[in-house]
Protein backbone atom coordinates (compact mmCIF):
# COMPACT_ATOMS: atom_id res chain seq x y z
CA UNK A 1 0.00 0.00 0.00
CA UNK A 2 1.45 3.32 -1.01
CA UNK A 3 1.73 6.34 1.24
CA UNK A 4 -1.02 8.08 -0.77
CA UNK A 5 -3.34 5.09 -0.28
CA UNK A 6 -2.64 5.13 3.43
CA UNK A 7 -3.43 8.84 3.58
CA UNK A 8 -6.72 8.34 1.71
CA UNK A 9 -7.83 5.64 4.16
CA UNK A 10 -6.81 7.86 7.06
CA UNK A 11 -8.78 10.82 5.68
CA UNK A 12 -11.86 8.69 5.02
CA UNK A 13 -11.62 7.17 8.50
CA UNK A 14 -11.28 10.59 10.14
CA UNK A 15 -14.39 11.82 8.33
CA UNK A 16 -16.63 8.77 8.78
CA UNK A 17 -15.01 6.43 11.33
CA UNK A 18 -17.13 7.45 14.31
CA UNK A 19 -20.36 7.09 12.32
CA UNK A 20 -19.40 3.62 11.05
CA UNK A 21 -18.35 2.54 14.57
CA UNK A 22 -21.67 3.73 16.09
CA UNK A 23 -23.60 1.88 13.40
CA UNK A 24 -21.60 -1.32 13.94
CA UNK A 25 -21.95 -1.04 17.72
CA UNK A 26 -25.69 -0.60 17.43
CA UNK A 27 -26.03 -3.70 15.25
CA UNK A 28 -23.43 -5.93 16.90
CA UNK A 29 -23.88 -4.82 20.51
CA UNK A 30 -20.24 -5.39 21.44
CA UNK A 31 -17.55 -2.67 21.43
CA UNK A 32 -14.73 -5.06 20.48
CA UNK A 33 -16.73 -6.49 17.57
CA UNK A 34 -17.69 -2.96 16.50
CA UNK A 35 -14.04 -1.84 16.49
CA UNK A 36 -12.98 -4.87 14.47
CA UNK A 37 -15.89 -4.36 12.09
CA UNK A 38 -15.01 -0.68 11.62
CA UNK A 39 -11.43 -1.53 10.67
CA UNK A 40 -12.53 -4.28 8.28
CA UNK A 41 -15.19 -2.06 6.72
CA UNK A 42 -12.68 0.68 5.90
CA UNK A 43 -10.31 -1.85 4.35
CA UNK A 44 -13.19 -3.13 2.21
CA UNK A 45 -14.27 0.41 1.34
CA UNK A 46 -10.78 1.20 0.13
CA UNK A 47 -10.63 -1.97 -1.98
CA UNK A 48 -14.09 -1.30 -3.44
CA UNK A 49 -13.60 2.42 -4.01
CA UNK A 50 -13.89 1.89 -7.77
CA UNK A 51 -17.44 0.59 -7.37
CA UNK A 52 -18.63 3.74 -5.60
CA UNK A 53 -21.35 5.33 -7.73
CA UNK A 54 -21.20 9.09 -7.63
CA UNK A 55 -25.00 9.20 -7.80
CA UNK A 56 -25.20 8.34 -4.10
CA UNK A 57 -23.52 10.02 -1.16
CA UNK A 58 -20.44 8.51 0.46
CA UNK A 59 -22.32 8.27 3.78
CA UNK A 60 -25.13 6.26 2.15
CA UNK A 61 -22.61 3.90 0.57
CA UNK A 62 -20.74 3.45 3.87
CA UNK A 63 -24.04 2.92 5.68
CA UNK A 64 -24.96 0.10 3.28
CA UNK A 65 -21.54 -1.55 3.52
CA UNK A 66 -21.62 -1.34 7.33
CA UNK A 67 -25.11 -2.81 7.57
CA UNK A 68 -24.30 -5.68 5.22
CA UNK A 69 -21.01 -6.43 6.97
CA UNK A 70 -22.68 -6.46 10.40
CA UNK A 71 -25.58 -8.65 9.25
CA UNK A 72 -23.07 -11.13 7.81
CA UNK A 73 -21.08 -11.01 11.04
CA UNK A 74 -24.24 -11.75 13.05
CA UNK A 75 -25.02 -14.71 10.75
CA UNK A 76 -21.48 -16.08 11.08
CA UNK A 77 -21.56 -15.69 14.85
CA UNK A 78 -24.92 -17.48 14.96
CA UNK A 79 -23.51 -20.40 12.94
CA UNK A 80 -20.45 -20.66 15.21
CA UNK A 81 -22.68 -20.62 18.30
CA UNK A 82 -24.89 -23.35 16.84
CA UNK A 83 -21.85 -25.51 16.02
CA UNK A 84 -20.47 -24.96 19.52
CA UNK A 85 -23.77 -25.89 21.15
CA UNK A 86 -24.10 -28.97 18.94
CA UNK A 87 -20.57 -30.34 19.27
CA UNK A 88 -18.71 -28.79 22.20
CA UNK A 89 -21.32 -27.92 24.83
CA UNK A 90 -22.60 -31.51 25.26
CA UNK A 91 -19.08 -32.60 26.18
CA UNK A 92 -18.89 -30.04 28.98
CA UNK A 93 -22.48 -30.44 30.18
CA UNK A 94 -22.60 -31.92 33.67
CA UNK A 95 -26.37 -31.77 33.88
CA UNK A 96 -26.43 -28.64 36.03
CA UNK A 97 -26.74 -26.31 33.06
CA UNK A 98 -29.91 -24.26 32.92
CA UNK A 99 -31.31 -22.45 29.95
CA UNK A 100 -30.49 -18.78 29.62
CA UNK A 101 -32.93 -16.23 30.89
CA UNK A 102 -35.00 -14.46 28.27
CA UNK A 103 -32.84 -12.11 26.13
CA UNK A 104 -33.72 -8.47 25.75
CA UNK A 105 -35.40 -7.33 22.57
CA UNK A 106 -32.19 -6.32 20.82
CA UNK A 107 -30.57 -9.71 21.36
CA UNK A 108 -33.75 -11.38 20.12
CA UNK A 109 -33.72 -9.18 17.03
CA UNK A 110 -30.07 -10.03 16.32
CA UNK A 111 -30.84 -13.73 16.59
CA UNK A 112 -33.76 -13.42 14.21
CA UNK A 113 -31.72 -11.35 11.75
CA UNK A 114 -29.03 -14.04 11.69
CA UNK A 115 -31.46 -16.51 10.11
CA UNK A 116 -33.61 -14.15 8.06
CA UNK A 117 -33.52 -13.56 4.33
CA UNK A 118 -30.78 -11.00 3.67
CA UNK A 119 -32.96 -8.44 1.85
CA UNK A 120 -35.77 -8.77 4.38
CA UNK A 121 -33.29 -8.40 7.25
CA UNK A 122 -31.77 -5.27 5.73
CA UNK A 123 -35.20 -3.69 5.23
CA UNK A 124 -36.15 -4.59 8.82
CA UNK A 125 -32.97 -3.04 10.22
CA UNK A 126 -33.46 0.18 8.29
CA UNK A 127 -37.14 0.62 9.14
CA UNK A 128 -37.62 -1.01 12.56
CA UNK A 129 -34.23 -0.40 14.16
CA UNK A 130 -33.09 2.80 12.47
CA UNK A 131 -36.55 4.35 12.18
CA UNK A 132 -36.25 5.09 8.45
CA UNK A 133 -39.37 5.67 6.42
CA UNK A 134 -40.16 3.14 3.70
CA UNK A 135 -39.06 5.74 1.16
CA UNK A 136 -35.68 6.26 2.86
CA UNK A 137 -35.10 2.51 3.15
CA UNK A 138 -36.06 2.08 -0.51
CA UNK A 139 -33.46 4.67 -1.49
CA UNK A 140 -30.70 2.96 0.50
CA UNK A 141 -31.64 -0.52 -0.75
CA UNK A 142 -32.11 0.63 -4.34
CA UNK A 143 -35.68 -0.72 -4.58
CA UNK A 144 -39.17 0.76 -4.70
CA UNK A 145 -41.13 1.84 -1.63
CA UNK A 146 -43.62 -0.92 -2.40
CA UNK A 147 -40.84 -3.53 -2.43
CA UNK A 148 -39.74 -2.37 1.02
CA UNK A 149 -43.30 -2.83 2.26
CA UNK A 150 -43.41 -6.33 0.77
CA UNK A 151 -40.03 -7.25 2.29
CA UNK A 152 -41.17 -6.04 5.71
CA UNK A 153 -44.46 -7.90 5.45
CA UNK A 154 -42.67 -11.15 4.57
CA UNK A 155 -40.15 -10.55 7.36
CA UNK A 156 -42.91 -10.03 9.93
CA UNK A 157 -44.75 -13.14 8.73
CA UNK A 158 -41.51 -15.11 8.99
CA UNK A 159 -40.83 -13.76 12.51
CA UNK A 160 -44.38 -14.54 13.61
CA UNK A 161 -44.04 -18.10 12.31
CA UNK A 162 -40.68 -18.46 14.06
CA UNK A 163 -41.80 -17.09 17.41
CA UNK A 164 -45.32 -18.53 17.59
CA UNK A 165 -45.70 -22.26 18.16
CA UNK A 166 -42.13 -23.22 17.24
CA UNK A 167 -40.86 -26.79 17.25
CA UNK A 168 -39.58 -29.16 19.90
CA UNK A 169 -35.97 -28.79 18.69
CA UNK A 170 -35.98 -25.00 18.78
CA UNK A 171 -38.43 -23.52 21.25
CA UNK A 172 -39.59 -20.03 20.38
CA UNK A 173 -37.97 -17.18 22.27
CA UNK A 174 -40.09 -15.71 25.05
CA UNK A 175 -42.16 -12.66 24.13
CA UNK A 176 -40.53 -9.27 24.66
CA UNK A 177 -41.59 -7.23 27.69
CA UNK A 178 -44.69 -5.07 27.32
CA UNK A 179 -43.91 -1.60 25.98
CA UNK A 180 -45.89 1.36 24.79
CA UNK A 181 -43.65 1.70 21.75
CA UNK A 182 -44.64 1.12 18.17
CA UNK A 183 -42.70 -0.75 15.53
CA UNK A 184 -41.20 -4.20 15.36
CA UNK A 185 -40.35 -5.54 18.83
CA UNK A 186 -40.66 -2.01 20.15
CA UNK A 187 -37.78 -0.65 18.05
CA UNK A 188 -38.19 2.74 16.50
CA UNK A 189 -41.23 3.98 14.71
CA UNK A 190 -42.60 2.47 11.60
CA UNK A 191 -43.25 5.26 9.15
CA UNK A 192 -44.97 4.59 5.86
Amino acid sequence: MSRADSQQISLLFNQHGARVYRRALRLLGNPADAEEATQEIFIRVFRAAGSFRQQSQMTTWLYQITTNYCLNHIRDRSRRTALHEEHVAPLADDGSRTEAVSPDDLVLLRRLLADADERQAAAAVYVFLDGMSHEEAASVLGVSKRTVGNLLERFQEWVNARTAGGTEETPPPPPPPERKSSGFLGFGRRRS
